[in-house]
């Protein structure tokens, strides 16, 4: 039996600028009720949550804006928290812009105020809900090894 791959770790600087320019797009969300900007966030969150974040359109602007003007990160973060988020964010951005896009406005609102409420909380406060649900999730499994021969 091969060894797995080792794990992806990222700088967590990265998923949380991703949440700082998520906070912007989803607070205009909310002033305007527009469902169609929520569904092209929606969209940012399932390249995120389907090919990794290493293709996700914000970590593609943190690594070329960002990045470069800062010092190396002092601890790496594995990636599949974050992950989870931006799978957590399309589910929840994505039933929002159905709601506003099919004039639910109600379902819209509320579904686009907890994507802002996590974004918010992870750009401001650097606590990531989606990944603290991951972290609870994965405490619940059992984990199974193999027994030696």
């Amino acid at each position: 039996m091969s060894p797995s791959p080792s794990p992806a770790y990222i700088d967590p600087r990265g998923p949380r600028f991703g949440a700082a320019v998520t906070t912007v797009v989803v607070a205009i969300v909310l002033i305007t009720g527009n469902g169609w900007l929520l569904a092209a966030q929606t969209v940012v969150f399932a390249i995120g949550a389907l090919s990794g974040l290493k293709y996700a359109p914000y970590g593609y602007l943190y690594r070329a804006l960002v990045r470069p003007h800062l010092a190396k990160p002092t601890e790496l973060e594995h990636a599949a928290p974050p992950t989870f988020a931006q799978t957590v964010g399309f589910f929840f951005g994505a039933i929002g812009a159905i709601g506003y896009l099919t004039g639910v406005t109600v379902l819209g609102l509320v579904f686009t105020a907890l994507t802002f409420a996590a974004a918010f909380l992870n750009a401001v406060f650097d606590y990531c809900m989606g990944c603290e649900t991951y972290l609870l999730f994965r405490r619940g499994t059992v984990r199974r090894r193999p027994v030696g021969p």
